[in-house]
């Protein structure tokens, strides 16, 4: 428990406590019980030991993103150095504030170039982050994933887009498995041999896999190979990032169900990055609509299927073929440029495509965070019950 624990001192992560009787009735495994049991120090942050409850401490937010921002200097000419101009920025992601509970999947949705990858490489530290921060089970995690002890680093894991680049060529896929037990999780080349076969198990491929290279198996293995290796420490946060995104229809099927029974089995949280609203829909408690590296819709995933959308989220929805050949496709077409992500001015960053364009203050302003009955939040000027009016009324001509 040391990774995760408030008052963890330094033999925490290398000494296993003695499971010691505390009274009658109760033992405890723990270095530091006899302090906590006479009110030296709480685990439980501000509150104390005799009105704390261990839901408080159960129900913390795995991960927790407080303005997070990731920009990207651009090349400066030698005319631009010599006058002292600053560089251009890349706001790949801009002021973004989340919150995952334990247990969930968020997913997170939008255009290729959104900032939904550079946003995921953020949390895991891929991708260094100019400014905010973030926070797993309340410890605020440094910028780089170097300056991150181990301990961090296996409560995170990552899960990304294409197999073929996931997996060393040249390593089998038992000593694929084999590593991280060994690297991340201390555990002898023995001990991490034995857990091999289980992994293997758990996502549904025959023991003898071990012995094979990733060149002898299929992409839809491939990913499961990845999918077993995140897991083999059993974080706390898993990101997949376009996981099933290179993988044929049927193929994405059996993942996206991997994936659900083995958070089900383990109450890992999950972030899950696409494109494709559909198969977020069918895999997230709760969702987030990207579009240049900020928010514009967040909430559940009942609800945000449901009127009143983001006017981006609308256009997202429209995209979705429906199943039944008599019933009429409403397609948004966004017209106009993508909004240059460098040096955003002030103003809705959406507005030069939006559908529903307002005028001026779409421009200026920067649109208030509304929310509705629901619980959803939309980041948008067009008052709600305007915008539901009128998805509503186009809904029912369609």
């Amino acid at each position: 428990f040391a990774p995760r624990c408030r008052v963890a001192i330094d033999k925490c992560f290398t000494q296993r406590p003695l499971l010691e009787k505390t009274g009658d009735r109760q033992c405890v495994r723990c270095f530091r019980w006899q302090e906590i049991a006479a009110g030296e120090i709480t685990v439980l942050g501000n509150e104390t030991a005799a009105t704390a409850t261990t839901a408080t401490f159960i129900q913390e937010p795995v991960l927790t993103l407080k303005e997070l921002r990731v920009y990207f200097n651009l090349y400066r000419s030698v005319t631009d150095a010599v006058r002292r101009r600053p560089a251009a920025q890349v706001k790949a992601v801009d002021g973004v504030n989340l919150s995952l509970e334990r247990g969930q999947t968020l997913g997170i949705v939008g255009e290729s170039g959104s900032g939904k990858t550079t946003l995921a490489r953020a949390v895991i530290g891929l991708a260094t982050r100019t400014g905010g921060e973030v926070d797993l089970l309340g410890v605020n995690l440094p910028p780089g994933l170097k300056q991150r002890p181990l301990t961090i680093r296996r409560r995170l894991q990552y899960v990304f887009q294409n197999p073929e680049e996931a997996l060393n060529p040249y390593l089998t896929i038992g000593e694929t498995l084999r590593r991280p037990f060994m690297t991340l999780a201390g555990k002898s080349r023995a001990e991490a041999d034995t857990e091999v076969p289980k992994l293997l198990a758990a996502v549904s491929l025959p023991v003898d896999y071990a012995q094979r290279l990733p060149n002898q198996l299929s992409g839809g293995e491939k990913q499961r190979v990845a999918i077993a290796r995140a897991f083999a420490t059993n974080p706390d946060l898993l990101l997949a990032d376009e996981a099933v995104s290179a993988l044929d229809v049927s193929v994405q099927a059996s993942i996206l169900n991997l994936l659900h029974d083995l958070q089900a089995e383990h109450q890992n949280s999950l972030i899950f990055i696409s494109h494709d609203l559909a198969v977020v829909g069918y895999l997230a408690d709760q969702i987030a609509v990207m579009y240049v590296g900020h928010l514009m819709e967040i909430g559940a995933a009942d609800v945000l299927f449901q009127p009143p959308f983001h006017p981006y989220t609308e256009a997202l929805l429209s995209a979705i073929p429906k199943l039944d050949p008599a019933a009429e496709q409403k397609n948004i077409r966004l017209d106009g440029d993508v909004a240059s992500q460098i040096n955003l001015s002030s103003g809705c960053p959406f507005h030069p495509r939006c559908p529903r364009y307002l005028g001026t203050i779409c421009q200026t302003k920067t649109p208030p965070w509304q929310t509705t009955q629901t619980g959803k939040r939309i980041f948008c000027h067009i008052p709600l019950a305007d915008l539901e009016t009128s998805q509503v009324q186009e809904e029912g001509k369609v």
